[in-house]
C-alpha cells in the first residue's frame, strides 16, 4: 500500500533497459513507515513488542489496529501525550448505537430512535501514542495488549485518555 501510495504521489523515471528507477520530486507526506513481520501467532502485545529495534528510545510512537476509520487529530493527540508525561495515551470514543431502540408500554411502542448514540461510556478507539517504555509491560508474543499491559498501565497511573468526539467507525 505505502509503496504504491508513494509511487502515485511522486514523479518517476523508469529505465527498463537498465533496470533503474529514478525518483524525482515527491508530493507525498514526510512520513517514515516501517513494516514488520510479527509472525502469524503473535498477539497484539507481542506485535508491539517486536518493533522495539525500530523505535527511537527518546521518542513516543503511534500505533493503531488498522481496523477503524476516524478523523482523530494525531498531532494534537501527540502534543497532549507529550505534555502529560505518561507512558501511554489511548484515544477513547463514545460508540454509536448499533441498533434501533424501542421503548415499550406493554406491546405498544411509545418511542423509537434509530441507532441512538451509545450509553455515554467510553471505549478504546484503537489509536495510541506510547513511550518505548510501554514495551516493559509486554511479556512476550502471547501477551494481549488490551489485557495485562493496558490494565497495568492504568493501575500504575500511566495510561491517559484522549477523548475524541469526532467521526469514528469500526470496521469489524
Amino acid at each position: 500500500y505505502f509503496t504504491n501510495y508513494f509511487l502515485h504521489h511522486t514523479d518517476v523515471t523508469i529505465d527498463l533497459a537498465n533496470n533503474k528507477l529514478k525518483f524525482h520530486e515527491a508530493n507525498s507526506e514526510p512520513w517514515t513507515i516501517t513494516l514488520v513481520d510479527t509472525g502469524p501467532n503473535s498477539m497484539t502485545g507481542g506485535r508491539i513488542r517486536r518493533i522495539r529495534a525500530y523505535l527511537d528510545p527518546g521518542e513516543p510512537f503511534c500505533l493503531t489496529y488498522g481496523d477503524g476509520v476516524a478523523d482523530v487529530d494525531v498531532s494534537a493527540t501527540v502534543a497532549f501525550h507529550k505534555k502529560q508525561k505518561k507512558l501511554a495515551t489511548m484515544t477513547v470514543v463514545t460508540p454509536p448505537g448499533r441498533f434501533g431502540a424501542a421503548v415499550l408500554d406493554g406491546d405498544r411502542v411509545v418511542s423509537f430512535q434509530e441507532k441512538p448514540h451509545g450509553d455515554g461510556g467510553k471505549i478504546n478507539a484503537g489509536f495510541f501514542v506510547c513511550e518505548p517504555k510501554v514495551l516493559e509491560y509486554i511479556a512476550g508474543d502471547q501477551t494481549v495488549w488490551e489485557q495485562e499491559p493496558l490494565n497495568n498501565l492504568s493501575k500504575d497511573g500511566q495510561l491517559l485518555a484522549w477523548v475524541h468526539d469526532g467521526f469514528w467507525q469500526p470496521m469489524d
